[in-house]
């Protein structure tokens, strides 16, 4: 899953990522959250109710025996190693490798395919370097609070002033992708908020880029399992209990072995 944007002004989106956490997610074997847990993250030292109420449920799952594994996004890449330990989730980066039934499958937040924007990927650079990292969290609380906010306002002028092709992901980079990976047949990220399953050649490769919704307001997640790969809602049934909806599948990869 990924693209939550958890904030404290949308109760009602960390109530659903609890309640699935302490439910249908303990099924699974892994959890793998793949960027913008958090709508912002100005460091570990500035969490307040909800971030807590996030890693104790997080904790939680891990208790029962399920890998929790968070890869940060371009919200949330400030979360650092005190937030994953007391969510007992495991910190990786991106691009992370899964091998499913002989196939490996490539997890990544997917801002990085976004190639087109290229003042988001200027500003990308610049937040990814642990120097620059190191010196904003070094700030107050109240200056990187101030700062935070800034930078969402800035986001949204700049989202609503770019073209909605600009932000996706752009093709001549996810063919690279795969080409620089060259075991890799399938990518899932999230970053745009266009879920969506699109098979493409490669090099006379059949491929897969699988794309995570947001939750802004039902769940969005995916399921790999001996079954294949399936694409979920996360919502509530009239009783208000958690139901998982299946929304689509991803087909077999074409000379897949």
């Amino acid at each position: 899953m990924a693209d939550l944007h958890l904030d404290p002004q949308r109760p009602e989106t960390t109530r659903l990522l609890v309640d699935f956490l302490d439910g249908p997610a303990r099924q699974a074997r892994a959890l793998y959250i793949l960027g913008d847990l958090f709508e912002a993250w100005i460091g570990d030292d500035g969490i307040g109710a909800m971030e807590r109420d996030v890693a104790a449920a997080s904790a939680r799952l891990a208790e029962q025996g399920v890998e929790v594994r968070f890869l940060c996004g371009n919200r949330d890449f400030l979360v650092g190693d005190d937030y994953c330990q007391l969510a007992r989730m495991e910190r990786i980066e991106e691009p992370w490798h899964l091998n499913h039934a002989g196939t490996e499958v490539l997890l990544m937040h997917g801002d990085i395919l976004c190639t087109d924007d290229v003042a988001y990927q200027r500003f990308r650079r610049k937040a990814r370097n642990p120097d620059w990292q190191r010196k904003v969290l070094s700030y107050p609380l109240w200056l990187r609070r101030t700062l935070a906010r800034l930078a969402r306002w800035r986001s949204k002028r700049h989202t609503g002033q770019t073209g909605q092709q600009i932000m996706d992901v752009n093709a001549d980079a996810v063919s690279e992708c795969f080409r620089h990976h060259s075991g890799v047949r399938r990518i899932i990220h999230g970053h745009t908020h266009r879920r969506a399953i699109h098979d493409i050649e490669v090099d006379q490769r059949h491929c897969q880029r699988i794309v995570l919704g947001d939750w802004h307001e039902e769940g969005s997640a995916i399921r790999i399992d001996e079954n294949g790969i399936a694409m979920l809602t996360i919502a509530r049934d009239p009783d208000g209990e958690i139901e998982l909806r299946l929304h689509e599948t991803a087909a077999p990869l074409a000379g897949n072995t």
